[in-house]
Protein backbone atom coordinates (compact mmCIF):
# COMPACT_ATOMS: atom_id res chain seq x y z
CA UNK A 1 0.00 0.00 0.00
CA UNK A 2 1.15 3.64 -0.79
CA UNK A 3 1.79 5.81 2.25
CA UNK A 4 -0.25 8.45 3.53
CA UNK A 5 1.58 11.35 1.64
CA UNK A 6 1.94 8.64 -1.44
CA UNK A 7 -1.87 8.43 -1.89
CA UNK A 8 -2.51 12.16 -1.88
CA UNK A 9 0.01 12.59 -4.67
CA UNK A 10 -1.59 10.20 -6.53
CA UNK A 11 -5.48 11.81 -5.95
CA UNK A 12 -3.65 14.83 -7.27
CA UNK A 13 -2.17 12.83 -10.37
CA UNK A 14 -5.54 11.42 -10.76
CA UNK A 15 -7.24 14.80 -10.69
CA UNK A 16 -4.90 17.03 -12.67
CA UNK A 17 -5.37 13.65 -15.36
CA UNK A 18 -9.26 14.06 -15.34
CA UNK A 19 -8.71 18.24 -15.82
CA UNK A 20 -6.49 18.01 -18.28
CA UNK A 21 -9.39 15.51 -20.03
CA UNK A 22 -11.81 17.73 -19.38
CA UNK A 23 -10.17 20.95 -21.16
CA UNK A 24 -10.36 19.69 -24.28
CA UNK A 25 -13.78 18.56 -23.99
CA UNK A 26 -16.73 20.33 -26.14
CA UNK A 27 -19.71 21.11 -24.56
CA UNK A 28 -21.57 18.25 -26.76
CA UNK A 29 -19.48 15.82 -25.78
CA UNK A 30 -20.16 16.86 -21.94
CA UNK A 31 -23.23 15.20 -22.50
CA UNK A 32 -22.14 11.88 -23.75
CA UNK A 33 -23.78 8.92 -21.50
CA UNK A 34 -20.81 6.84 -20.54
CA UNK A 35 -21.00 3.48 -19.19
CA UNK A 36 -21.33 3.81 -15.78
CA UNK A 37 -25.60 3.70 -15.08
CA UNK A 38 -27.46 6.86 -15.69
CA UNK A 39 -24.70 9.12 -15.96
CA UNK A 40 -22.83 11.17 -18.98
CA UNK A 41 -19.06 12.72 -18.86
CA UNK A 42 -20.53 15.54 -17.08
CA UNK A 43 -22.27 13.57 -14.49
CA UNK A 44 -19.41 11.44 -13.50
CA UNK A 45 -17.46 14.76 -13.40
CA UNK A 46 -19.87 16.36 -10.63
CA UNK A 47 -19.85 13.00 -8.86
CA UNK A 48 -15.88 13.77 -8.13
CA UNK A 49 -16.53 17.15 -7.18
CA UNK A 50 -19.62 16.24 -4.99
CA UNK A 51 -17.91 13.58 -2.80
CA UNK A 52 -14.55 15.78 -2.06
CA UNK A 53 -16.39 18.86 -1.54
CA UNK A 54 -18.60 17.11 1.33
CA UNK A 55 -15.52 16.05 2.72
CA UNK A 56 -14.20 19.80 2.68
CA UNK A 57 -17.76 20.60 4.59
CA UNK A 58 -19.25 22.52 2.02
CA UNK A 59 -23.08 22.75 1.43
CA UNK A 60 -25.03 20.29 -0.03
CA UNK A 61 -27.20 21.82 -3.04
CA UNK A 62 -30.66 22.37 -2.29
CA UNK A 63 -32.32 20.37 -4.78
CA UNK A 64 -34.98 17.80 -4.87
CA UNK A 65 -34.68 15.12 -7.27
CA UNK A 66 -37.12 12.95 -9.52
CA UNK A 67 -38.64 10.23 -7.52
CA UNK A 68 -37.96 7.89 -10.11
CA UNK A 69 -34.60 7.18 -11.28
CA UNK A 70 -34.16 4.02 -12.64
CA UNK A 71 -30.01 3.66 -12.46
CA UNK A 72 -30.56 4.75 -8.88
CA UNK A 73 -30.35 1.50 -6.92
CA UNK A 74 -30.26 2.98 -2.93
CA UNK A 75 -30.39 5.86 -0.16
CA UNK A 76 -26.47 6.21 -0.88
CA UNK A 77 -26.97 6.56 -4.65
CA UNK A 78 -29.78 8.46 -4.39
CA UNK A 79 -27.56 10.81 -1.57
CA UNK A 80 -25.09 10.89 -5.03
CA UNK A 81 -27.40 11.66 -7.43
CA UNK A 82 -28.75 15.07 -5.66
CA UNK A 83 -25.91 16.90 -6.22
CA UNK A 84 -25.24 15.28 -9.99
CA UNK A 85 -28.90 16.12 -10.89
CA UNK A 86 -28.55 19.60 -9.46
CA UNK A 87 -25.75 20.43 -12.34
CA UNK A 88 -27.39 18.67 -15.69
CA UNK A 89 -28.46 22.66 -16.47
CA UNK A 90 -24.65 23.89 -16.18
CA UNK A 91 -22.41 23.28 -18.83
CA UNK A 92 -19.31 21.63 -18.79
CA UNK A 93 -16.84 24.30 -18.47
CA UNK A 94 -18.76 25.33 -15.11
CA UNK A 95 -18.76 21.73 -13.99
CA UNK A 96 -14.96 21.58 -14.91
CA UNK A 97 -14.01 24.52 -13.06
CA UNK A 98 -15.60 23.95 -10.32
CA UNK A 99 -13.80 20.55 -9.61
CA UNK A 100 -10.59 22.07 -10.33
CA UNK A 101 -11.50 24.46 -7.79
CA UNK A 102 -12.81 21.70 -5.39
CA UNK A 103 -9.89 19.35 -6.12
CA UNK A 104 -7.26 21.71 -5.64
CA UNK A 105 -8.84 22.60 -1.91
CA UNK A 106 -8.82 19.28 -1.25
CA UNK A 107 -5.50 18.38 -2.06
CA UNK A 108 -4.13 21.73 -0.06
CA UNK A 109 -6.15 20.23 3.18
CA UNK A 110 -4.20 16.63 2.92
CA UNK A 111 -0.89 17.85 2.16
CA UNK A 112 -1.55 19.64 5.09
CA UNK A 113 -2.47 16.69 7.47
CA UNK A 114 -0.11 15.03 10.05
CA UNK A 115 -0.49 11.59 10.72
CA UNK A 116 -3.39 11.78 13.66
CA UNK A 117 -4.89 13.80 10.86
CA UNK A 118 -4.88 10.60 8.19
CA UNK A 119 -5.97 8.36 11.43
CA UNK A 120 -9.07 10.42 12.32
CA UNK A 121 -12.71 9.06 11.96
CA UNK A 122 -14.39 9.58 9.01
CA UNK A 123 -17.17 8.26 6.96
CA UNK A 124 -15.92 5.33 4.40
CA UNK A 125 -18.29 3.86 1.11
CA UNK A 126 -17.83 0.36 3.33
CA UNK A 127 -18.86 1.71 6.93
CA UNK A 128 -16.95 4.04 9.27
CA UNK A 129 -13.37 4.36 9.27
CA UNK A 130 -10.61 6.68 9.31
CA UNK A 131 -8.95 9.32 6.88
CA UNK A 132 -6.35 6.53 6.08
CA UNK A 133 -9.10 3.94 5.08
CA UNK A 134 -10.90 6.67 2.55
CA UNK A 135 -8.30 7.94 0.24
CA UNK A 136 -7.72 4.63 -0.74
CA UNK A 137 -11.40 4.95 -2.08
CA UNK A 138 -11.31 7.88 -3.64
CA UNK A 139 -8.08 7.16 -5.24
CA UNK A 140 -10.07 4.24 -7.04
CA UNK A 141 -13.13 5.96 -7.39
CA UNK A 142 -11.73 8.75 -9.40
CA UNK A 143 -9.89 6.30 -11.83
CA UNK A 144 -12.51 4.67 -12.45
CA UNK A 145 -14.66 7.63 -13.59
CA UNK A 146 -12.37 9.06 -15.81
CA UNK A 147 -11.85 5.68 -17.38
CA UNK A 148 -15.57 6.33 -17.58
CA UNK A 149 -14.85 9.57 -19.26
CA UNK A 150 -12.18 8.59 -21.47
CA UNK A 151 -13.89 5.37 -22.84
CA UNK A 152 -17.55 7.49 -24.09
CA UNK A 153 -14.72 10.66 -25.67
CA UNK A 154 -12.67 8.05 -27.52
CA UNK A 155 -9.66 8.81 -25.67
CA UNK A 156 -8.02 6.44 -23.74
CA UNK A 157 -5.41 7.06 -20.97
CA UNK A 158 -4.27 6.19 -17.76
CA UNK A 159 -3.91 2.88 -18.23
CA UNK A 160 -0.33 1.85 -17.17
CA UNK A 161 0.17 4.60 -14.79
CA UNK A 162 0.52 3.61 -10.52
CA UNK A 163 -3.09 5.37 -10.67
CA UNK A 164 -4.01 2.25 -12.77
CA UNK A 165 -2.07 -0.15 -10.90
CA UNK A 166 -3.68 0.29 -7.97
CA UNK A 167 -7.33 0.45 -9.04
CA UNK A 168 -6.11 -3.09 -10.89
CA UNK A 169 -5.25 -3.92 -8.02
CA UNK A 170 -8.31 -3.16 -6.06
CA UNK A 171 -10.23 -5.05 -8.84
CA UNK A 172 -8.19 -8.43 -8.51
CA UNK A 173 -8.28 -8.14 -4.89
CA UNK A 174 -11.87 -8.33 -5.03
CA UNK A 175 -12.19 -11.63 -7.09
CA UNK A 176 -11.58 -14.40 -4.45
CA UNK A 177 -15.09 -13.11 -2.78
CA UNK A 178 -16.21 -13.15 -6.42
CA UNK A 179 -14.97 -16.84 -7.53
CA UNK A 180 -15.45 -18.22 -3.64
CA UNK A 181 -18.47 -16.34 -2.74
CA UNK A 182 -20.71 -14.98 -5.66
CA UNK A 183 -19.69 -17.64 -8.30
CA UNK A 184 -19.36 -20.67 -5.52
CA UNK A 185 -16.39 -22.32 -7.25
CA UNK A 186 -15.98 -25.83 -5.33
CA UNK A 187 -13.53 -26.79 -2.94
CA UNK A 188 -10.04 -27.38 -4.56
CA UNK A 189 -11.13 -25.57 -7.49
CA UNK A 190 -8.68 -22.82 -8.96
CA UNK A 191 -9.48 -20.21 -11.49
CA UNK A 192 -6.74 -18.49 -13.59
CA UNK A 193 -6.81 -14.95 -14.78
CA UNK A 194 -4.51 -14.41 -17.51
CA UNK A 195 -4.77 -10.58 -18.23
CA UNK A 196 -2.99 -8.84 -21.27
CA UNK A 197 -2.42 -5.56 -22.09
CA UNK A 198 -1.20 -2.71 -19.72
CA UNK A 199 0.01 -3.74 -16.55
CA UNK A 200 -0.30 -7.64 -17.99
CA UNK A 201 -0.26 -10.85 -14.98
CA UNK A 202 -1.48 -14.17 -14.79
CA UNK A 203 -3.87 -13.83 -11.00
CA UNK A 204 -4.36 -17.30 -9.67
CA UNK A 205 -7.41 -17.61 -7.35
CA UNK A 206 -7.64 -21.03 -5.39
CA UNK A 207 -10.41 -22.42 -3.35
CA UNK A 208 -8.54 -23.67 0.31
CA UNK A 209 -10.60 -24.75 3.21
CA UNK A 210 -13.68 -23.35 2.10
CA UNK A 211 -11.96 -20.10 1.34
CA UNK A 212 -11.25 -18.69 -1.84
CA UNK A 213 -7.55 -17.19 -1.42
CA UNK A 214 -5.08 -15.46 -4.52
CA UNK A 215 -2.33 -18.22 -4.61
CA UNK A 216 1.59 -17.93 -5.85
CA UNK A 217 2.55 -19.77 -9.08
CA UNK A 218 -0.14 -20.73 -11.77
CA UNK A 219 -1.13 -24.99 -11.58
CA UNK A 220 -0.57 -27.21 -14.44
CA UNK A 221 -4.09 -27.79 -14.94
CA UNK A 222 -6.24 -25.00 -13.61
CA UNK A 223 -10.17 -25.88 -12.92
CA UNK A 224 -10.39 -22.75 -15.53
CA UNK A 225 -8.80 -20.28 -17.20
CA UNK A 226 -10.54 -16.79 -17.88
CA UNK A 227 -8.24 -14.85 -20.68
CA UNK A 228 -9.29 -10.95 -21.01
CA UNK A 229 -7.37 -7.61 -21.03
CA UNK A 230 -7.10 -5.58 -17.77
CA UNK A 231 -9.29 -2.92 -18.96
CA UNK A 232 -12.10 -5.49 -19.38
CA UNK A 233 -11.86 -7.06 -15.89
CA UNK A 234 -11.75 -3.67 -14.75
CA UNK A 235 -15.01 -2.69 -16.59
CA UNK A 236 -16.78 -6.10 -15.43
CA UNK A 237 -15.87 -5.78 -11.84
CA UNK A 238 -17.15 -2.36 -11.46
CA UNK A 239 -20.28 -3.28 -13.31
CA UNK A 240 -19.84 -1.32 -17.06
CA UNK A 241 -20.52 -3.98 -19.52
CA UNK A 242 -22.89 -7.26 -20.02
CA UNK A 243 -20.82 -10.00 -18.98
CA UNK A 244 -23.08 -11.96 -21.64
CA UNK A 245 -22.57 -10.08 -24.49
CA UNK A 246 -18.91 -9.58 -23.03
CA UNK A 247 -18.43 -13.98 -23.61
CA UNK A 248 -20.38 -13.46 -26.51
CA UNK A 249 -17.96 -10.96 -28.76
CA UNK A 250 -15.06 -13.07 -27.11
CA UNK A 251 -14.22 -10.78 -24.91
CA UNK A 252 -12.86 -13.06 -22.29
CA UNK A 253 -11.69 -16.54 -23.42
CA UNK A 254 -12.90 -19.66 -21.08
CA UNK A 255 -10.79 -23.17 -21.37
CA UNK A 256 -11.49 -25.32 -18.66
CA UNK A 257 -14.62 -26.00 -17.12
CA UNK A 258 -16.91 -23.71 -19.07
CA UNK A 259 -19.96 -23.65 -16.43
CA UNK A 260 -17.68 -22.34 -13.74
CA UNK A 261 -15.82 -19.86 -15.93
CA UNK A 262 -19.50 -18.33 -17.28
CA UNK A 263 -20.53 -18.24 -13.44
CA UNK A 264 -17.08 -16.27 -12.66
CA UNK A 265 -17.94 -13.87 -15.88
CA UNK A 266 -21.09 -13.12 -14.79
CA UNK A 267 -20.37 -12.68 -11.33
CA UNK A 268 -17.63 -10.10 -11.80
CA UNK A 269 -19.32 -7.05 -10.44
CA UNK A 270 -18.40 -6.40 -7.07
CA UNK A 271 -19.70 -2.50 -6.98
CA UNK A 272 -23.23 -2.81 -7.88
Amino acid sequence: MPTDHELVDLLDQVWASVADLGRGVSEPEWKIPTECPGWTVQDCLAHLSAIEARLLGRPEPDHELPSELPHVKNPFGRTNEVFVDARRAWSGADVLAEFEDVTRARVTVLRGYREEDFGAESWTPVGPGTVRDLLPFRLFDSWVHEQDMRRALGRPGDLDTPIAANGLDRVVNAMPFVIGKQAAAPEGATVVLSLAGPLAREVVVGVVNGRALILDGVPDNPTVRLTLTTETLARLGCGRIDPLDTIAVGGVGIEGDEALGRRVVESMNFLF
